[in-house]
């Protein structure tokens, strides 16, 4: 891109025949918006000549306080923004004056110089201090405070982001945004541009929120044919990648053909070529499904296969506690633990301290956490060394506190290794345990079940809990239903709900939703856990909605706004979606806070509660866990997420792995609880109204649940279970052997 407006008149007419363009230059005071993806941004812009600061409107690959820009254009006078420079061509050049480098350097752009070291750099160096960063690294150390350690990681940022910039600038010559930029750089480093311009459609493969489409369409500006074998291939396992998002560890063959023409649009000869082509490379798997041939991606077949071969391993052999009388256990540990057992909890024991492999199910109230710690307290009489574990840091909190003894994530059992990305125990490197207790295992994806199932050793038992008519996981499979339904190992079924449990109108409605009945109405004056308020518009859900959250539930009940009270939302789109809500409930509840910044289209400001949504080993943080934003450190460019007493640093520009979470969908509640639930349905979520979806929302609340919406709505939720099965063949390979 050229640096100068050399090319162009001084007041040349516009092509479409408006006003003459014009030419005006100045230094950034403040970026007003900037997107990320598509280059469009408003500027707040010093104006030589001009006492009030300028719009400046156009589009730049990236900007910051302090540049200076050339632009061409005109002046045109907005209804409801004012006089605004509109822009035909923004070109950005590097400050040159004291005042713009300090501004630029202190903007957050470079890691490690915040508004403090820019102001200590500039004042020593002057107009010099790029140079002397790209140059003569070494004269940093000449400035009090400045260390070796502190040097290299100003040089190295500033390196990084040159190249980040290049990325940029490949990236929207090309016709994409450029919001991936960082990500890209941190996949591939300095030869990212040569790697995406071999094999554009490895962005969507290894980057996160770069789909396929936009991988194509940088494969269409590079010049690959619409018919090419690469394309096909690439689109085939995208569309295998998508349809396991939506939970199925395979795709019927007719089917992924069929999706593949679609979004592709070519032939199905050469989409049956690719994947033939993909069977070949063992990037995916054919196997018959009932009967029908159906395709796998690789690492979903090795991961259900797995997990049928280590149950099939650990059902059988000895059990590691011997025989028990559960006759002569069951007295003593109801005299332990001054507890009475039900004829069904005492029937329960009996199996499950005969089985090597149990599945213990059932709603709340049923009594699942008795029974469990009526079962280890038993087996700690006998010195077996027991080991508890569940897929979130929430539900293994609970668990430690329910029992008493210590509980990990899976992932923290397992012992993740960022180096390697995997795990220390393994097969070769098992758990040292006599049992291995699973809490919440519906949450559990058939990849995470493999790989726990591989480190358990075969002489150990294995106990799952769980509640199989929740939602099944986020991840692919359905995993502790498959095992259920296989008839393969003992299960036990609670369905008893306990008389203190029964005076929860929470715990009472959930097994009347579970049953197709319509919950149960509060009556009179005096309050309950439960409420159902009738709205009859999005409209009037949303008023309703944000009156209770912001002052009746916080009045009536004591409950803090953010901390206590969640939102579940059938969908993340629309009105009463959870990105709208998020927006929203951001302004009702936390208006004021700063500093605040924004990174990937979303404000994020202390005090904001946050959800992560992908899973990151390397910080132990994983898709659904929830926290709240404690601190933004211009500076050092890092965001902190306290996570149930864990603080996590984020960099800004990993700031698209986290979204608000005032508001989440119900699928991403999963394992978690919270001592307020409110929930809005309309008719306009029809789509995912159904039974699983409604139960699951309404046993994430423990104090209280409030459902707003439209009565048509709840009825439909309550009566439809024509939820689709999972493609998955974990029950075939269970119960054929």
């Amino acid at each position: 891109m050229a640096n100068s407006f050399s090319d162009f008149g001084k007041s040349q007419k516009s092509n479409t025949g408006g006003p003459p363009a014009e030419r005006i230059s100045g230094s950034v005071e403040r970026v007003t918006f900037h997107s990320e993806e598509s280059g469009f941004c408003i500027l707040r812009t010093k104006v030589k000549g001009r006492r009030d600061l300028v719009t400046v409107v156009g589009s730049a690959v990236s900007i910051t306080p302090g540049e200076y820009v050339e632009c061409l254009g005109s002046w045109q006078n907005d209804r409801t923004y004012g006089l605004q420079f509109k822009t035909t061509q923004l070109i950005v050049v590097p400050p040159t004056t004291i005042e713009g480098i300090e501004k630029y350097l202190g903007s957050g752009m470079v890691k490690g110089i915040g508004p403090h070291f820019a102001k200590a750099l500039v004042y020593a160096f002057r107009e010099e201090v790029f140079a002397v960063i790209e140059e003569e690294p070494q004269r940093l150390l000449e400035l009090p405070g400045i260390g070796p350690k502190r040097m290299e990681k100003v040089t190295s940022a500033w390196a990084d982001q040159k190249v980040i910039r290049e990325i940029m600038v490949f990236l929207q010559s090309h016709g994409l945004g450029t919001g991936r930029a960082v990500r890209i750089f941190k996949t591939y480093g300095n030869e990212s541009i040569i790697k995406v311009t071999e094999n554009p459609y490895r962005l969507a493969l290894d980057i996160h929120g770069v789909g396929f489409k936009t991988a194509d369409t940088l494969a269409m500006q590079l010049g690959i044919a619409r018919d090419s074998l690469i394309r096909a291939q690439a689109g085939v396992r995208h569309v295998l990648q998508e349809i396991s998002g939506d939970g199925h560890c395979a795709a019927p063959w007719d089917f992924l053909v069929a999706e593949s023409v679609k979004l592709l649009e070519i032939t199905p000869e050469i989409i049956t070529k690719a994947i033939a082509g993909e069977l070949l490379a063992e990037n995916i798997v054919r196997e018959e499904i009932n009967g029908t041939p159906a395709l796998f991606l690789t690492p979903l077949f090795r991961a259900e296969t797995g997990t049928a071969t280590s149950i099939l391993r650990l059902i059988s052999g000895v059990l590691p506690w011997g025989v028990i009388d559960a006759d002569k256990a069951i007295p003593w540990v109801e005299g332990k633990s001054g507890i009475t057992l039900s004829d069904s909890q005492r029937a329960a024991i009996h199996l499950a301290l005969s089985s090597k492999v149990v599945v213990i199910t059932g709603g709340p109230g049923v009594g699942k956490t008795t029974l469990v710690n009526t079962i280890l307290l038993t087996l700690q009489a006998k010195k077996i060394r027991v080991t508890l574990c569940a897929p979130t840091g929430r539900a293994a909190k609970r668990l430690s506190e329910s029992t008493g003894i210590e509980a990990k994530t899976i992932h923290r059992l397992l012992e993740f290794e960022p180096q390697s990305f995997g795990f220390k125990r393994n097969r070769e490197n098992p758990l040292e345990t006599d049992l291995v207790v699973i809490d919440e295992a519906s949450m559990v994806d058939v990849l995470l079940m493999n790989r726990l199932l591989a480190a358990v050793p075969d002489k150990a038992a294995l106990m799952l809990v769980g509640d199989v008519d929740q939602l099944p996981s986020v991840g692919p499979g359905a995993v502790l239903g498959d095992i259920i339904r296989s008839g393969s190992v003992p299960t036990i079924s609670l369905t008893e709900i306990f008389r203190q449990a029964a005076s929860s109108r929470i715990i009472v409605n959930a097994h009347r939703i579970n049953h197709g009945e319509m919950p149960l109405r509060s009556e009179g004056s005096g309050l309950t856990d439960f409420y159902f308020i009738p709205a009859f518009t999005p409209e009037e859900i949303y008023e309703k909605l944000i009156h209770l959250i912001t002052e009746r539930i916080p009045k009536r009940f004591g409950l803090h706004p953010v901390r206590d009270v969640q939102v579940l939302t059938p969908m993340n789109r629309g009105g009463l979606g959870a990105r709208s809500l998020n927006i929203e409930l951001q302004k009702a509840l936390n208006a004021k806070a700063e500093p605040k910044i924004t990174r990937f289209g979303t404000f994020f400001a202390p005090g904001d509660k946050v959800i992560q949504i992908v899973n990151n080993y390397d910080k132990e943080v994983f898709n659904g866990d929830i926290g709240q934003v404690v601190t933004i450190d211009v500076e050092e460019s890092i965001l902190q997420v306290d996570y149930d007493g864990r603080a996590v640093e984020y960099e800004f520009g990993e700031l698209d792995e986290l979204s608000l979470a005032y508001a989440t969908s119900i699928h991403k509640s999963q394992g978690s609880e919270y001592p307020a639930v409110i929930i809005p349905l309309a008719m306009q979520h029809y789509t995912l109204l159904e039974r699983n979806l409604i139960y699951t929302a309404v046993t994430r609340g423990k104090k209280l649940v409030t459902i707003i919406g439209e009565p048509k709505a709840l009825a439909m939720a309550v009566k439809n279970q024509k939820s689709s099965k999972r493609v998955t063949n974990l029950t075939e390979r269970l119960s054929a052997k």
